[in-house]
């Protein structure tokens, strides 16, 4: 199976490629338009900033590349904010694939931290991606900016608020979390990614 990782000046790319490999996959780390269209499957990893995200993007013409892909792909942190169509973050324009906007949680108690950082249950879990995936399971997450529940939405989290665990539209899915740090969890959720 042919698996790309896209290049695109975020971080941690190799926390994913690192957990490909325990599955048995040595995925391709590429900007290149061909090895992207030509792949099998597609991840979009990565922690970062969405405006310097998306400015790498266009400068290669991956945002119009990874919108047009037909073959499953899967975004991961900032990877699905960049599905949607705006973020809070630096107002940016993104990808526009999912009809939902980015925003910037907002604390409303002392106890509540900004980024949120470490493990938290998700649920109400629909289609293929969670197969043999209970309701309430714990995932890990970093994140300032959420999504909130919309149409596309696969699995809820709470904190501060419910917002999306996880995205779908049509070919396209994403995890607000690291499956490639959630442990068995992340895994079966990775190998389900993998059949699709």
């Amino acid at each position: 199976m042919d698996v790309v990782v896209v290049k695109y000046n975020a971080g941690n790319i190799y926390s994913v490629v690192n957990a490909l490999m325990r599955l048995g996959i040595t995925p391709y780390v590429t900007d290149d338009v061909e090895r992207i269209c030509c792949a099998d499957k597609v991840i979009l990893p990565g922690q970062g900033e969405a405006k310097t995200a998306m400015k790498y993007l266009r400068k290669y013409n991956l945002d119009n590349v990874v919108s047009g892909l037909k073959q499953p792909v899967l975004g991961i942190c900032i990877g699905q904010q960049l599905m949607c169509r705006h973020s809070e973050e630096n107002d940016t324009e993104c990808l526009g694939i999912i009809d939902a906007d980015v925003k910037r949680f907002l604390p409303m108690r002392h106890a509540e931290k900004v980024p949120a950082i470490g493990w938290n249950s998700i649920y109400d879990l629909k289609g293929k991606l969670f197969d043999g995936v209970e309701n309430n399971e714990y995932v890990y997450f970093v994140h300032s900016y959420y999504v909130p529940i919309c149409d596309a939405t696969i699995a809820e989290a709470n904190y501060i608020q419910p917002f999306s665990a996880a995205l779908q539209k049509g070919n396209f899915y994403a995890t607000q979390f690291h499956p490639e740090k959630s442990g068995d969890i992340g895994d079966v959720i990775l190998q389900n990614f993998l059949k699709l």
